[in-house]
């Protein structure tokens, strides 16, 4: 099997399973199925909770945002500045609650207000941010070898979290990734253990923020020598967002 034949990997395992289910990359329906797991089974509810701690990391990198500030006092300016006129005689009279002026005023407030709402993205729109976060299941039929892989785009790294299978003896896995037809480019040697930071090269990031495909290969001790893969796919799978 090449690797870019392997673009179709299997689920296998609870394991992957509630990582899956955690990430939220779930179809709908397996989603539900893995829900009401949850509350029939303690085996598999642990599972989740230990994927939602070894998960909780990711959430820290990111930060609240608030709507800007210039909307509300824009708003303000609008409502109250309008409002804030010499009632007449009649008006004083009937109270300000009972003024058509005062309404009709308001009502215009409100009109300019939502304008400058509207128009505020429109003059001032936001910076377009890349792909926060996209995660892939890397597996393959006939291999034990299991990898939850996230992209990071705002740290341009590769996170792997290895769910099962070891490497052989004397051998290394490799990670690479794949676009479309093109031959594969390795992003290098998986450090052994239980997690794993692969830093992405300024060449690879836009391909890895467009949803490419990543591959893991078994390969002798370093890496492999000719810079494209000379043992087997063992676990492949597509980038997909959160």
């Amino acid at each position: 099997m090449t690797l870019a034949e392997d673009n179709g990997p299997e689920r296998g395992g609870d394991d992957l399973l509630a990582a899956e289910y955690v990430l939220g990359v779930l179809p709908a329906d397996e989603r539900q199925i893995a829900s009401r797991r949850i509350d029939a089974e303690t085996g598999f509810a642990r599972l989740v909770d230990d994927w939602e701690v070894s998960f909780s990391p990711l959430a820290a990198a990111y930060l609240e945002i608030e709507p800007p500030a210039s909307v509300k006092a824009a708003i303000d300016r609008r409502l109250f500045a309008s409002t804030a006129t010499v009632a007449t005689p009649a008006e004083s009279r009937g109270g300000v609650w009972s003024s058509l002026a005062f309404w009709r005023g308001l009502a215009a407030a409100a009109v300019a207000a939502l304008a400058i709402y509207v128009a505020v993205p429109i003059l001032n729109p936001p910076v377009e941010q890349p792909q926060a976060r996209l995660v892939a299941s890397l597996a393959a039929e006939g291999s034990d070898v299991k990898y939850l892989a996230v992209y990071d785009a705002a740290h341009h790294e590769v996170g792997l979290s290895h769910v099962s299978g070891e490497r052989a003896a004397g051998k290394d896995f490799e990670l690479w990734m794949i676009e479309g037809k093109n031959p594969p480019v390795s992003m290098g040697v998986i450090p052994a253990g239980a997690t794993a930071h692969i830093v992405v090269s300024p060449a690879a990031q836009q391909k890895l923020a467009q949803g490419a495909v990543l591959a893991v290969s078994l390969e002798p001790a370093g890496g492999s020598p000719t810079g494209q893969p000379t043992g087997p796919v063992v676990a492949a799978g597509d980038l997909k967002s959160i």
